[in-house]
């Protein structure tokens, strides 16, 4: 062979090779090309590519029109309370949850005031999120590991997150104590390494009740099992959390911090009684969620979205934002805060504490659009509910049409607004998703609607992460 045609079998072999690389939708350097000449950078260009070497995307992408002085002027607001920090926890669905408890206790006495524990509540949501995990892995033990449900158990086997379900359930079950009897701890306000650590034993218990059931053992053998590890587990969460109080002395105090009365001993339970009202908590709300994807006035429910094995998963009617801020401005009007959650981050001006769609234009900074509607970026995992805040105050118009809305949120006092965010209305309606309103604010025909046979969705959809 000479070496005219060895060059041209090399040729001929290297182009064969790139195209193999490429076939089934590679970069190819013809495809590099034309995305390199349709970058041509003129003058302000590199101008905006030099700024954005040294600064902050949201600071280029600010709209100054829009940056003006805040109006904090509300129509309807309910009474001002301590605002809470979260830390670097994903508690906001317990922070949130109890802002409503509290504040329902404080109408009610009308000039006593409660501070709540979150780690008390959190020490009983950890284990029962671990037994949930524990007999999840049982009950699907004869599926094979790839199967999605065994995937769903063993990928997140416990988490920090949740709904106000969670809240309903484990103050039902377990009670309240106040903050001063079991105060928050290091592992309580930064939980990741807790979580971790309790995640990797629970998949190593999971294995091992995998295997005991492919083994044929007994059910009373396989539960006894599962008891012991889940001794374990209390272990690991009483030396990081600390052990719950079953029993504790403490006197009322008043909005300005004075002792009511005498101490009393209180059980948690005898002490829920106390805030929340001997009636449950569950029953007495609905949830409301706006999903335009899915067909309005239904009823769904998620499948093992719950915190407690033995509890209820997370239902909730599907409405139009009309009808959801209708709910809200109603509950507001009566003086009563509600749990509400949102994509929090989207078009989030954290200095000023201010929500709204034209704080940035990021598109004239890229030279593009972000055209995606609410139900779009929902469907591609673009937005869902992120973060739980209590839903507080609202401006209407002269038209009683909302205007913009308020929450406490769990950051701290010195975030926002002094704890607080201003959200636009035209906001809210691309970014809420989820409110959780006293029965007595909702309309008969939709509480009607709420009793109808739920449809089940999976709990992998894109809208069903907890709240953090």
């Amino acid at each position: 062979m000479n070496s005219r045609k060895i060059f041209l079998s090399l040729t001929l072999g290297f182009a064969a090779s790139v195209m193999a690389q490429t076939a089934d939708g590679g970069l190819s350097p013809q495809i590099i090309s034309e995305i390199q000449k349709s970058h041509k950078m003129c003058a302000g260009s590199r101008a905006l590519a030099n700024a954005m070497a040294s600064n902050s995307i949201d600071n280029l992408a600010q709209n100054h029109a829009n940056a003006g002085e805040l109006d904090t002027y509300f129509s309807v607001e309910t009474p001002k309370q301590s605002i809470t920090d979260q830390q670097s926890s994903g508690r906001c669905w317990m922070f949130s949850g109890f802002n409503v408890l509290r504040s329902n206790f404080a109408q009610r006495t009308d000039s006593l005031t409660v501070e709540l524990s979150h780690g008390y509540l959190f020490f009983w949501d950890q284990l029962e999120k671990a037994n949930l995990f524990l007999q999840g892995v049982i009950d699907t033990a004869k599926k094979p590991m790839d199967d999605q449900r065994v995937q769903f158990f063993f990928k997140n086997p416990i988490n920090d997150g949740g709904t106000f379900c969670g809240v309903a359930d484990l103050v039902d079950k377990y009670g309240l104590v106040p903050k001063s009897v079991m105060p928050e701890t290091y592992s309580s306000d930064n939980t990741s390494r807790m979580a971790r650590l309790i995640s990797s034993k629970l998949r190593e218990f999971g294995l091992q009740l995998r295997q005991m059931v492919s083994d044929g053992k007994k059910p009373a053998a396989i539960t006894a099992e599962k008891t012991k590890m889940l001794g374990t587990v209390y272990r690991m969460l009483a030396m990081t959390i600390g052990e719950p109080p079953a029993e504790f002395v403490y006197a009322f105090k008043d909005k300005k911090g004075r002792a009511v009365g005498e101490a009393k001993k209180y059980t948690p339970m005898t002490f829920r009684n106390e805030v929340v009202g001997n009636e449950p908590v569950n029953g007495t709300f609905i949830m409301a969620m706006n999903d335009p994807r899915r067909e309005y006035y239904k009823t769904y429910e998620v499948e093992y979205d719950r915190h407690t094995y033995d509890g209820h998963n997370w239902k909730y009617i599907n409405l139009p934002m009309e009808d959801i801020e209708r709910m809200a401005v109603a509950s507001l009007k009566d003086g009563r805060k509600m749990y509400s959650s949102y994509d929090v981050g989207k078009m989030l001006d954290r200095k000023r504490g201010y929500a709204d769609t034209e704080n940035y234009d990021y598109g004239s900074l890229f030279g593009t659009t972000f055209g995606m509607d609410k139900a779009q970026r929902i469907s591609t995992f673009d937005s869902g509910s992120t973060h739980a805040m209590t839903l507080t105050a609202v401006d209407l118009d002269a038209e009683g049409k909302p205007v913009k809305w308020k929450v406490e949120n769990s950051w701290g006092a010195s975030w926002g607004q002094q704890g607080c965010l201003i959200m636009t209305d035209r906001w809210i309606r691309e970014y809420m998703f989820r409110l959780v309103v006293d029965k007595k604010y909702v309309p008969a025909d939709i509480l009607k609607m709420n009793e109808q046979k739920p449809v089940m969705v999976m709990p992998e959809d894109p809208l069903f992460l907890p709240d953090e």
